[in-house]
This record gives structure tokens, sequence and C-alpha cells, in this order.
């Protein structure tokens, strides 16, 4: 079986790996010129896969491009592209369109088409099945989609592409059981849905769940502190029950690739279909972009307690990922906060092993080149990533002079204040 998986980032890429080892011919198809000639060379862009991990994948067979005439030989393309939301905050699904009309032309008889990108209720149905039927072609008669939404988790060392259950909904029956026979080649559970719609919201759901369960434990950790209850160890109290109740922690804000998008495609269809808001989304939404602007006023808090203005003082960021162990800076709550505290003239600079450089709307942030000098320099640091380096030094981040907010709370010391 050949298969060309469209969009080559931290989707795509691990998708080529697991397909490759199980004996299928993976081709990558990525506009990226780039991307596409360093992974030709061995070089990997993602923290989940090595260059090594590249070499490997290519001894196998793959190979990328940035030529969409390799659909016409193929048996299978899996489309993996970004969906992000537009400068308006709605659903851009201008790479799938993109992606869409590419297959549409080089496409034929028996082709299966398989969407994994995030996005909306219906998009397989209203805006691919048109796309593909410019052929000619009908979709379950000699061509074939599906929706199969993905679940990456980067850094996640224990759950990956085989042993994550693989949601799999067809556009017809027919349509359904080609996507489950492609996937049951390298995943080892794959779970049926009644249909694309249903595939596609059930993604939805997933990270909505989070969305709102990260904003609900956020939202407590305001109030505690302006309680004095420590949200830890209410957290730890919580978690010792065996059922009806599953932990999130406070934090800086949410980031990455899913929660600060996914949802808001979620309450687009609502108020599109239904004419109503989605009204725990966009609360939830509310609540976790206030975290960084709330985390800077602890901060200022912080300083004000050593008679310091935030005006002036050397402010040192510790991890500005969007999660721990990883270098993805997508909608990193780093940011917002950087930004805040820039606003209210902090002299900012950043430490974290995993990046190398960062810039915030246009202006570069000064990188540390060592902790313990970081950490001696600076009138505050504000823990947003616990990474590993971090945690290895944590008696040293503990015993420092220096005032630590802790966003993660990981860190303990008479210098430690926690979210």
């Amino acid at each position: 079986m050949k298969v060309v998986i469209v969009g080559l980032g931290y989707v795509g890429l691990p998708l080529a790996v697991a397909a490759s080892e199980a004996g299928l011919t993976v081709t990558g198809l990525d506009r990226n010129a780039t991307i596409v000639e360093n992974l030709n060379s061995g070089v990997s862009h993602i923290d989940d896969l090595d260059s090594q991990d590249i070499s490997r994948l290519l001894g196998l067979g793959f190979s990328a491009t940035t030529d969409p005439s390799c659909i016409f030989s193929t048996d299978v393309v899996v489309i993996c592209v970004p969906t992000p939301l537009d400068a308006s905050g709605q659903p851009d699904l201008g790479a799938v369109i993109g992606a869409s009309r590419d297959i549409a032309a080089n496409a034929h008889n028996d082709l299966l088409v398989v969407l994994e990108s995030t996005t909306y209720p219906g998009t397989t149905d209203e805006i691919l099945k048109p796309l593909l039927e410019t052929t000619g072609r009908v979709i379950g008669q000699n061509i074939f989609l599906a929706f199969s939404p993905e679940r990456i988790d980067p850094g996640n060392s224990i759950y990956g592409i085989r042993n994550t259950p693989k949601i799999v909904g067809g556009v017809t029956e027919v349509c359904g059981d080609k996507a489950v026979e492609f996937y049951e080649k390298f995943i080892n559970e794959v779970v049926r849905a009644k249909g694309t719609r249903e595939a596609e919201t059930a993604k939805l759901l997933e990270n909505t769940y989070r969305h709102i369960n990260i904003a609900l434990v956020n939202e407590m950790a305001q109030f505690c502190h302006a309680m004095g209850i420590d949200i830890w160890n209410v957290v730890e109290l919580a978690k010792t029950k065996p059922f009806g109740f599953q932990s999130f922690s406070p934090s800086a804000g949410v980031g990455g690739h899913c929660i600060p998008i996914d949802p808001n495609y979620l309450a687009y269809k609502v108020r599109a279909e239904l004419e109503r808001p989605f009204r725990f989304v966009e609360l939830a939404e509310e609540i976790n972009h206030g975290m960084p602007p709330y985390v800077a006023r602890r901060a200022q808090d912080l300083l004000n307690n050593q008679g310091k203005a935030v005006k002036g003082s050397k402010v040192l960021l510790l991890g500005v990922t969007y999660k721990s162990n990883i270098s993805d800076k997508r909608e990193s709550p780093a940011v917002p906060l950087a930004q805040r505290l820039l606003d209210m003239g902090a002299t900012l600079s950043y430490f974290d092993p995993h990046v190398p450089s960062w810039v915030v709307n246009g202006l570069t942030v000064p990188r540390e080149p060592n902790l313990t000098a970081a950490l001696s320099g600076s009138d505050i640091a504000i823990v947003v990533q616990a990474h590993k380096e971090f945690i290895d030094a944590a008696s040293e981040i503990g015993a420092c002079a220096t005032a630590v907010l802790d966003t993660t709370g990981k860190f303990v010391g008479s210098n430690i204040e926690r979210l």
C-alpha cells in the first residue's frame, strides 16, 4: 500500500513513521521546501523524532516532496495540515482547502482520502466531499473519504500513534470500512464512529473538556490565593478520591496547537448553526486568557513586597514553551505574559534549554546562557514550564536569594511562592 501524508509537522511525521514501520510505502507532501529538504537529508524539526529517527525512516523508503503529483500514484492520502484561527478568531481552513484541491487535481479511482486535521463538525461532508466530487467521481463508489482525528501529544513517552485508540468515521459505510482497514495496519485499536460528524465532534469534545476543566482550576487558584488556601494541596487532596474526579492543575495559561484553538471551532459552529453562544467554551476562554495578566499581577505583588516596582525590575522567565520538556512554542502562555510584563516596564529575559531564541511580538527577548547566573541577576523569576532541567536544579532554585513565582507547583523553598 502506498500512502501520501500531506503536512509533515507534529501530526504527519509521527504518522509517517508508524505507517513506514508497518511496511507501507510513505511519501510526505509539504509546501515548506526547507522542511522537505531537511527531511530528505535526515534532519528532524520536531521534538518527538530526532535526526536518527529520520535517517531510519528514510531507510524504510520514506521520501518528502513539494510536488502534489505524487498523489496520482498513491492508494491513500492523509491530510495532516494545520487548522489555526484567523486574525478575527474564526476557523482558518485555508490549508485544508488547499490540500483538498491538490488531491482533487491528482485524484484517481479507488483513492482513499482521510482528513486528520481538527476542524468543526461538517467540514468533511461540506467542504472536502464537494471538492473531491468535482472530479466527476462519487464518494463511496469510486473514491472514498473519511475523518480520523489526530490524538498526538508531543513529549508523551507513554502514548503514541500505535497504542492510542484511533477514531474513524466514513462519509459512507464503505468509506469507513476502507479507512478502518488502512489504520488497522499500524494502530492497535481502531474505533468506528457513526459518521464523520461524530468523529469530528469527538475530537472537539476531548479538547473542550480539558479547556473547561483547566479554566475551572485556574479560577479556583485565584480564589484560593485570595482566601489564603493552598490550591496545590487542594488538588492533591481531591486526587485521593478513586472515582468521579480527574485532576487538573493550575497554570500560567493554556497553550499548544489544541486547547487554545480547537474549542473555538466548536463554538464557531454552534454560533453559525444554532445562533447562540457555546457559553462554557467562551467562559473558559475568558478565564484561561486572563491567566497571564493574573500571573503578571502576582509577580508585581512579590516585587512590591521587596519595595520594588515592576518598571525597571529584572524579570526572568523560566521555560517559554507551551508545555514542559519540548521546544514547541505554539500559543505559549509565556508570550502574553511576557508582553504584559514588558508593557509594565519590566526588563525581561528568559532561560530555556529547549529554545535558543525567542521573539515576542517582534521583539527579541534576551536569552540567559546560565541558570545560576540568570537567577542571581534577576529581581524575580517566574517558572512558566517545569522542564526536566529545572526539576533537576530544584534545590538550587529553591535556595537562591531571588524571589520565585512558581506557576507549576513543582518547587519549594523560602523564596518560592506557588500560584
